[in-house]
């Protein structure tokens, strides 16, 4: 039996997936393997160490085939330094280098036609037609885009509670809570941090922006409201490549969206007010999407 891995870079972690045919054999999670541009040798060894650790459960040294489907490197030169890194580890005799979307897609659709929506520490969104043509909607960056994401809703909550320390903005317990279970202690060190905090970083205060909606704040229901109309806002945009009659199928997947996290609920209500969209309910497994594509090389 061949042995496959599909792993599942994103920008809070990479999950990988192990599997002898087409029996999973080991899952293990690690360090986040989403590339920055510049850094996609450090992505490497990140991903390397958790793709390792799976192939060790399993008392394997390497794999037949490895593909990695990374946030970020949806330009040839990241995917490319991404690929020659993973080569470099030795861990699998064929690795190939995909983007996030794409084995989003396998892992909703498989080849068939449908839309997937990410969002994780960033944001995307994708539409595979009947025709096999990919279209996408903004996975920019934090820098240009990233709507409805961890980091828009993390950096959202330190612009609100910049706001209400100053007196400019509506009191909210965004603040306290930042405090009490965020990166810092004193507001004045909380300036500090938010000032070098990497992207992943921020989008990790989301939680926190959840939990305060969910018992009331204002401003917190405001930011997540908000974040939800601009997910389905990429999704509408994409229903008009599928012509004007018909069901689309909907999948969404990133840590923002799974089952009890205060962005799902909000986000399926807006969807499910345009007729033409199916839902799919269940989560989607990008790694598996992964595993799938490995799978096929052989």
């Amino acid at each position: 039996m061949s042995k496959y891995v599909g792993v599942d870079a994103g920008g809070s972690k990479t999950s990988v997936l192990l599997a002898d045919g087409e029996k999973v054999i080991a899952r293990t999670t690690g360090a986040p393997g989403a590339v920055r541009p510049g850094r996609a040798l450090q992505a490497a060894s990140r991903i390397a160490a958790a793709v390792r650790r799976a192939l060790t459960e399993a008392n394997l040294l390497e794999a037949d085939v490895l593909v990695v489907g990374a946030a970020g490197v949806g330009r040839d030169p990241e995917r490319s330094e991404l690929r020659e890194g993973l080569r470099g580890e030795r861990l699998a005799t064929r690795t190939l280098v995909t983007g996030d979307l794409d084995i989003a897609l396998e892992a909703g659709f498989g080849s068939g036609p449908g839309i997937v929506l990410l969002s994780g520490t960033g944001s995307v969104a994708a539409a595979r037609t009947a025709e096999g043509v990919v279209h996408r909607r903004g996975g920019y960056g934090w820098q240009m885009g990233d709507e409805g994401s961890g980091y828009a809703i993390g950096r959202a909550a330190l612009i609100a509670a910049g706001r209400a320390n100053d007196g400019r903005g509506a009191a909210t317990s965004l603040i306290d809570a930042l405090l009490a279970q965020g990166p810092a202690r004193e507001f004045a060190e909380l300036v500090r941090w938010s000032s070098a905090a990497e992207a992943g970083e921020v989008a990790a205060l989301a939680p926190l922006v959840f939990s305060a909606a969910a018992a009331g704040d204002a401003i917190a229901r405001t930011i997540v409201e908000s974040a939800a109309e601009e997910l389905a806002g990429m999704v509408s945009s994409l229903l008009p490549l599928f012509g004007g009659k018909g069901r689309v199928e909907v999948a969404i997947a990133g840590g923002n969206l799974e089952p009890k996290r205060g962005l799902r609920a909000p986000l399926l209500a807006r969807l499910r007010k345009t007729a033409r969209l199916s839902i799919r309910e269940a989560p989607l497994d990008p790694a598996a999407g992964a595993l799938a594509l490995a799978r096929r090389q052989s």
